[in-house]
């Protein structure tokens, strides 16, 4: 008989809009430049084809938690997101089912040490360590998606302490989440609690030791945390 010789940790559980009810997470994927603003904020064209980076699963952190600074950063940024969650999965999804995978919704924040971003587009490297850091993806409630539907429109906000760095709606995304949904799994085989994180309207900021952040998107919540000073 073998044994296990290292044990992971568990696979973290996001909150639902029922407090009684918790889904399990498997993987965070990313969508890049999905507004076309904030494409041109950050240099590029409006509408390319969608491409993805990851987060760890166990960047994951619960809305409203109070954070240490993340370190190895002088520039970190907020990113206001609709999340998706997949609740069936599947390879080569077509676009006409890819809701029908979908088990809900929520709000997110996608934080981004930028200088390291930066330093890393300059010199053509990965981005892992500016994205997928501990405590990089602050999570609201996950909304079913029997209960609300697939929100296509909503207003998505982020404030820093109290005053509004971003304002968009989720309208604005150059990809839907059907869209985004069936080209991922082109790429990759989509499994239960996968967690897609769908792209930031414009006005990404910096997020300061000491200051509270809480994005907002319309009928799903907040996602909020604090930094320490």
């Amino acid at each position: 008989m073998t044994r296990l010789a290292v044990t992971p940790p568990a696979a973290p559980r996001l909150a639902t809009s029922d407090p009684a009810i918790e889904v399990g997470l498997h993987r965070i994927f990313c969508v890049g430049r999905n507004y076309a603003a904030h494409a041109r904020e950050m240099g590029a064209d409006d509408r390319e084809p969608p491409f993805f980076f990851t987060k760890p699963a166990c960047a994951a952190v619960a809305s409203g938690v109070t954070l240490p600074y993340p370190r190895a950063t002088s520039n970190l940024h907020h990113e206001a997101e609709l999340v998706v969650l997949i609740g069936t999965g599947g390879a080569d999804i077509a676009v006409a089912d890819a809701l029908d995978h979908v088990w809900g919704y929520g709000a997110g924040n996608d934080l981004t040490r930028r200088d390291l971003q930066a330093e890393a587009k300059e010199m053509r490297r990965p981005w892992d360590m500016a994205k997928g850091f501990d405590a990089s993806a602050v999570l609201g409630p996950i909304h079913p998606a029997r209960e609300i539907g697939h929100p296509a429109r909503g207003r998505i906000t982020c404030h820093v302490d109290g005053t509004e760095a971003q304002a968009g709606d989720l309208s604005d995304m150059i990809w839907s989440v059907a869209e985004i949904v069936a080209h991922l799994s082109r790429l990759v085989t989509l499994h239960p609690g996968d967690l897609i994180m769908t792209g930031t309207p414009e006005g990404v900021g910096p997020v300061a030791p000491g200051q509270d952040c809480v994005v907002a998107i319309e009928g799903l919540g907040e996602a909020r945390f604090r930094y320490q000073p």
